[in-house]
């Protein structure tokens, strides 16, 4: 999931589509989270950004509580990130794009710009 569509899952559902909100209420489904986001997260309210103040450690441990997994960085997804398209260069979505594709997962967006560009190397589901 990319950072802003876990926030929403997390705290917003109702921004997220009926598409997403069925993915996540399947318990079928195994449903992961990155420590990619929550370093992201961690970094932006660290910084002050104007309108974003979310606690990255208590959203870790609810989405665990909930039944997410952490999908834990590896060398594998570092190094994915060269074989990806030329795109924005935040690294915190390269990384996310970059697990999604090594490990094979359906990725959860609505950056209209890894749509673009990345939608023949990974299974995109737009949230919105």
């Amino acid at each position: 999931m990319d950072t802003h569509a876990l926030i929403w899952a997390a705290g917003e559902p109702e921004r997220l589509n009926s598409k997403v909100i069925d993915i996540l209420s399947n318990e079928k489904n195994r449903l992961y989270f990155s420590p990619v986001s929550i370093q992201e997260i961690a970094i932006k309210t660290d910084l002050n950004k104007p309108d974003f103040n979310i606690d990255a450690e208590a959203l870790a441990e609810g989405l665990l509580a909930a039944g997410y997994i952490e999908l834990a960085m590896n060398s594998r997804h570092a190094c994915g990130i060269s074989c990806l398209p030329d795109m924005h260069k935040n690294p915190f979505d390269r990384l996310l794009v970059a697990q999604a594709k090594a490990e094979n997962l359906n990725f959860i967006t609505n950056d209209g710009i890894i749509i673009k560009h990345c939608s023949n190397y990974i299974n995109i589901v737009e949230c919105v």
